[in-house]
């Protein structure tokens, strides 16, 4: 899985679209990620891509199959897209664009194969990928794509046509902006070197912790194999800490944070030296993208503090 580095304009303005979008995302009050009686999934058309795929992409991840219904892989992939954004209740939507029926559509991403997958944040491009994959890389995928947005994305309107001041969103902190621009174009390690740097400033900045956090788990996932069953692989060789790291990626990516937590410790308190310390800061790592206060990071750390002596 790749990510792509722009948008290749075609027979519809993509451009003109995102500002528009922008204009009129900025200019409406939104509220939590409430989602009410919006679908999850879609067919993209030129009458909504600006509506459902521009527009909502600044509120929610937007991932877009681009495909053919003649296609027995774009057909899987377009099931198993519509269940796991069913399944994700509203934390990102799914569309569909049909190659054949709107080829002016699919030439706005510059797409040379079928089936071809972009996922959509901001307006922009956060990453791709070609040809099939199965249901648990898609999860993995998306669930690292909608790790990267936390926290920098409006969230959905509420439903029920109210307003409360005290929920909106305060602005995003300014320094953050150069690093989600090279998160568009699928350049990590600038991303990462943003938030590292705000870090050396101010190490109790939270915001900058997760965000490079995030930004260093989605190049892990970009960087992986799809053919390769991670955590299979780390079952096969348990000592071998690197498979042990990709398969806990797998299992953060897919919303099963616990089997990470026990691999990892399991391995610290088995190594000394160098290696436990690697596998102690990996640790840390994967604790700081869940919240303080969350039961299954507390039960961890405890296991970790009697694996550490």
């Amino acid at each position: 899985m790749t990510t792509p580095e722009r948008f290749t304009a075609g027979a519809v303005d993509l451009g003109e679209i995102k500002a528009r979008a922008e204009a009129r995302s900025q200019a409406q009050s939104r509220g939590g990620n409430d989602g009410g009686g919006i679908p999850t999934s879609f067919t993209v058309t030129r009458s909504n891509i600006e509506s459902e795929v521009i527009e909502r992409s600044m509120q929610v991840p937007v991932v877009l199959l681009i495909g053919s219904d003649e296609v027995e892989s774009s057909r899987q992939l377009r099931a198993d897209l519509t269940d796991l954004a069913a399944a994700a209740g509203h934390d990102w939507m799914f569309g569909y664009i049909d190659a054949q029926t709107a080829p002016e559509l699919a030439q706005i991403f510059g797409v040379t194969a079928l089936p071809t997958v972009v996922a959509l944040a901001g307006g922009r491009p956060l990453a791709d990928f070609q040809g099939g994959q199965p249901q648990s890389s898609l999860q993995e995928w998306t669930a690292a794509v909608v790790g990267a947005c936390a926290g920098k994305l409006q969230g959905l309107p509420q439903q029920n046509g109210t307003e409360d001041s005290a929920d909106e969103e305060e602005p995003g902190d300014p320094r953050f902006a150069p690093a989600e621009d090279a998160l568009a174009q699928g350049d990590f390690d600038a991303a990462i070197a943003v938030y590292d740097d705000i870090l050396a400033k101010e190490p109790a900045n939270t915001d900058a912790k997760l965000a490079r956090d995030n930004a260093r788990l989605l190049k892990r996932l970009s960087g992986a194999d799809p053919a390769v069953d991670a955590v299979a692989e780390a079952d096969a060789d348990p000592s071998d800490i690197d498979k042990a790291f990709a398969a806990a990626d797998a299992a953060i990516a897919a919303g099963d944070p616990e089997p990470a937590f026990d691999r990892l410790i399991t391995l610290l308190a088995s190594n000394t030296g160098d290696r436990k310390a690697s596998v102690k800061e990996r640790l840390l790592e994967l604790f700081a993208l869940f919240a303080t206060d969350d039961p299954r990071v507390i039960a961890a750390r405890g296991r970790m503090a009697s694996a550490l002596f």
